[in-house]
């Protein structure tokens, strides 16, 4: 019998490895990598073994045995494990909190059922599909350009595909795609490609296109809404390199793929590619480390990119390969034009939030046999009712927010701690009876659309109406095929989605985002503007003319970033916002980290940061005053926040790393967390 000590990381908030025990026959030593059952505290956990030793600064008396190897694994490859580890120290977080969380539920339970029907499956599988490839479509110019320039790149060099809506890019990388598979046949080395999606209802389109196009190939998807008998198929394909493509949302990025040979990220700007509880990482820079760790290419897309990524450009730290028209011949960018709700004419009068000039371009598509969307992002029938008598609006009790209105339910609903009431039958302050929604919400829009248009086919989709599994892709088709005449929707049907009969889109209440307090809110709501309007004009013109038209609503139509959305002129807008941000010593140009403080009292946790801020040194760092987050309640817990700066991303990380092994001793009743890189202050 040998004898050795396991350094096992454990999904624990204590940023240490645990040892334990492990006797075993000669030839049988366990491997760093490997998942192992051991006990801990007063039950049995999995843990994943980062290395072997023969002798433990504990006494061997102190030390528990492991319980159990699972060897019918692979080990985790030292790649991934270097993955994991450079995510929590740049993150502060346990390298456990963020290797193990990063694992298929079912693969961290501690009896093997299902990580032994996942093998057996798979065995069955193998990799061969018995489908045949579909059409190749003929690239343009500029699309064989791009193709052909990352097909020659084998080596880490990030690109940005920066492509207008519609111009082709999902094209381009399954181009990219086939080359890299062509040259694993070529070299005889195995080849996997990681493809990223900010969002889950974006998958079923890409993953059909992928499917498609690569019959003979096994494609995992890995995303939040699988069942977690699905994920540990998928994930155990991509891990045993079974599966040569891999799509998925965020969580994807921190998957095992031993034969990773390119990434890409689809709409690589979106803020969903930031996690925003746990281990707040961002899957977009995870993968920029990940391609540079590996030495691949990485390729990150976007009609309108992130301000970090365009400064990577402008700096050559990034290449760029341009998209300026759109794939299908005679397929122009639609017309933008602005609604001034601030005029008086009587043409313009407004129904229930929608302008009459709004409401006659619809009716024109009807008459036309198109489509035409509405894009508001607010769900529900109204943000909140109120009595005109007193002045009583429906506040959440445990939240410092409305309740909003979701009539069809005849309930008032918090979308922020989930609380629901019945709607009142009278002013709960004075008793008047006429209470009245204020404001308006998708489900508005949509009753208002039945009213106008009583023979259109009208669909709403948003996180209310598709709730059910598989209700998104469900309502998609059905626009696809053409049920559909009016599309109402959130932003769930901003980007991605490929509508060949839509030709109007008209923005409904695009302005509270021009005067928040966010500094990011511009680039968010131009971003948002130009890929909702990219939903437009996708196929080719019609009789010589380009019937595709974009209608915003607004009461401020010469604010510059309205300008800059007609023109569909980003470089400029970009440029604008740059300097702006270089001005004001904002990110990309300073680098910055949130402590978060929660409390039962909102003095308790201002407290908390005061004392935080005053535990250390911090030379060379901007500590700013601790004050309440903009929501301050919610359900029933006070919340503020510290903001840390510093221009060296560097001199930041060191600070972090001293500031929090002084942060965790410390004895409290806050609940505290804290955010690299924020992207909500």
């Amino acid at each position: 019998m040998s004898e050795c000590i396991l350094k096992v990381a454990l999904d624990s908030p204590l940023d240490i490895s645990f040892d334990y025990l492990w006797q075993a026959e000669e030839g049988e030593r366990p491997e760093i990598g490997q998942l192992v059952l051991v006990p801990f505290a007063h039950r049995e956990v999995v843990g994943l073994i980062v290395g072997i030793e023969t002798e433990s600064d504990l006494p061997r008396d102190k030390l528990k045995a492991a319980l159990a190897v699972r060897t019918q694994l692979p080990p985790l490859s030292p790649a991934w494990i270097a993955l994991c580890r450079f995510a929590a120290e740049y993150y502060q977080r346990p390298l456990g909190e963020v290797a193990l969380p990063g694992l298929p539920k079912n693969l961290r339970a501690v009896k093997t059922v299902s990580l032994d029907k996942a093998i057996k499956k798979l065995v069955k599988a193998g990799s061969a599909q018995t489908a045949t490839a579909g059409d190749t479509p003929r690239l343009n110019d500029a699309q064989q350009t791009a193709a052909t320039s990352l097909a020659n790149t084998r080596e880490f060099v990030p690109t940005l595909l920066y492509g207008v809506t519609g111009s082709g890019k999902t094209e381009v990388y399954l181009h990219a795609v086939a080359q890299v598979l062509a040259r694993e046949k070529e070299d005889g080395i195995p080849a996997q490609v990681l493809i990223l999606v900010p969002e889950i209802n974006l998958t079923p389109q890409l993953e059909a296109n992928v499917r498609q196009r690569f019959p003979e190939v096994m494609v995992a998807t890995l995303h939040s809404g699988l069942a977690e008998g699905e994920r540990l198929l998928h994930w155990m394909a991509a891990h045993n390199g079974q599966a040569r493509i891999v799509l998925g949302t965020r969580l994807a990025i921190l998957s095992s793929m031993p034969h990773l040979k390119m990434i890409i990220v689809d709409e690589e700007h979106d803020p969903s590619y930031k996690q925003q509880e746990g281990l707040r990482y961002s899957a977009r820079d995870l993968a920029v480390w990940r391609a540079h760790q590996l030495n691949i290419p990485i390729v990150l897309g976007s009609a309108t990119p992130s301000l970090e990524t365009w400064q990577h450009v402008l700096s050559g730290r990034y290449r760029k390969l341009e998209l300026r028209e759109r794939a299908v011949q005679d397929a122009v960018l639609p017309k933008v034009g602005l609604i001034d709700l601030e005029r008086k004419a009587p043409r313009e009068v407004v129904t229930d939030g929608i302008s009459a000039s709004l409401l006659a371009a619809v009716r024109k598509r009807l008459e036309r046999g198109e489509q035409s969307l509405l894009f508001l992002n607010r769900r529900g029938y109204a943000p909140v009712i109120h009595c005109d008598a007193c002045g009583w609006i429906s506040n959440c009790t445990r939240c410092s927010a409305f309740l909003v209105l979701h009539k069809r339910d005849r309930r008032l609903r918090c979308h922020h701690c989930g609380l629901e009431q019945r709607i009142p039958h009278a002013c709960p302050d004075c008793g008047n009876v006429d209470l009245k929604p204020l404001g308006q919400g998708t489900q508005r829009v949509e009753e208002t659309l039945h009213g106008i248009f009583p023979d259109a086919r009208i669909m709403r989709i948003d996180a209310d109406s598709t709730r059910l599994k598989g209700s998104a892709q469900q309502a998609f088709d059905a626009v696809h095929r053409g049920e559909v005449d009016i599309l109402i929707g959130t932003q769930m049907v901003a980007k991605g989605h490929d509508f060949r009969n839509l030709t109007l889109v008209g923005v409904l209440n695009p302005d509270t985002a021009l005067f928040s307090h966010d500094y990011r809110a511009s680039e968010r709501l131009f971003a948002q503007l130009m890929q909702v309007a990219g939903r437009a004009g996708r196929a080719a013109q019609k009789d010589g003319g380009n019937p595709a038209e974009v209608l915003i609503q607004t009461r401020f139509p010469h604010h510059p970033l309205f300008a800059a959305v007609r023109a569909h002129d980003y470089d400029t807008f970009a440029g604008e916002l740059l300097e702006e941000r270089r001005q004001a010593n904002f990110p990309p140009f300073m680098y910055q980290a949130l402590l978060r403080a929660e409390a039962r009292e909102l003095q308790t946790a201002l407290d908390f940061l005061h004392a935080a801020a005053a535990c250390i040194d911090h030379d060379g760092i901007t500590v700013n005053d601790p004050i309440p987050m903009t929501m301050t309640r919610v359900a029933n817990v006070d919340r503020a926040q510290l903001l840390v700066e510093c221009p060296s991303r560097p001199v930041l990380q060191g600070f972090l790393k001293d500031w929090m092994a002084a942060l965790r001793p410390m004895k409290t009743r806050v609940r505290w967390s804290l955010e690299v890189d924020p992207v909500d202050i």
